[in-house]
Order: C-alpha cells, then sequence, then structure tokens
C-alpha cells in the first residue's frame, strides 16, 4: 500500500476511534478451509496464522470477528468477503 494511501487509511480511522465495529465472518458449509484462510489473507491482510485460527473459531463457534474499526473502513471489506461468496457482516 503506498504511504499516501496508509496514511489516509490511518487518518480515517483516528477519527472515527470513536465507533468500534466488528466485521463477523459466519459459517457456512460450502466454502473449504483452504479458501477461507486465502479470502482473510487477500481481503483483511490476516497473516497466514491469523486467517487459519480465525478460520477454525468459524468452524467451531459459528462465527468469529476478523476485523475492528470504523464502518467505513470494514464496510468495503464486508463486501468483498461477501462477494466472495461468504457470509460477513458488520456490527
Amino acid at each position: 500500500m503506498a504511504t499516501i494511501e496508509k496514511t489516509q487509511v490511518d487518518s480515517e480511522i483516528k477519527q472515527d476511534s470513536g465507533s468500534k465495529h466488528e466485521l463477523i465472518l459466519f459459517n457456512d458449509d460450502i466454502n473449504t478451509f483452504d479458501f477461507v484462510i486465502d479470502a482473510l489473507v487477500q481481503v483483511c491482510g490476516h497473516s497466514l496464522e491469523q486467517a487459519e485460527q480465525c478460520t477454525v473459531l468459524v468452524h467451531y463457534k459459528g462465527k468469529c470477528v476478523v476485523k475492528t474499526g470504523a464502518k467505513k473502513i470494514l464496510l468495503p471489506l464486508m463486501k468483498s468477503l461477501q462477494n466472495l461468496g461468504l457470509t460477513a457482516s458488520i456490527k
């Protein structure tokens, strides 16, 4: 990510720091572990280990908070996950 873009995102997060939202990923019987792991790495910027842990939690608990932050930052991430066929929402 370019430094200017990263600074802009960091600035937006600071401006909306009073409202912390959660991006939640839900379990389904369609997508494979590997697909979900790859999606979390690609869309949410997770490390491989973090994506694996979230995927296991989603499988066994039914859902997992995969990212927190400002709603306007999480909304495009949620839409990207949904476009990949995953079930996600913001709380």
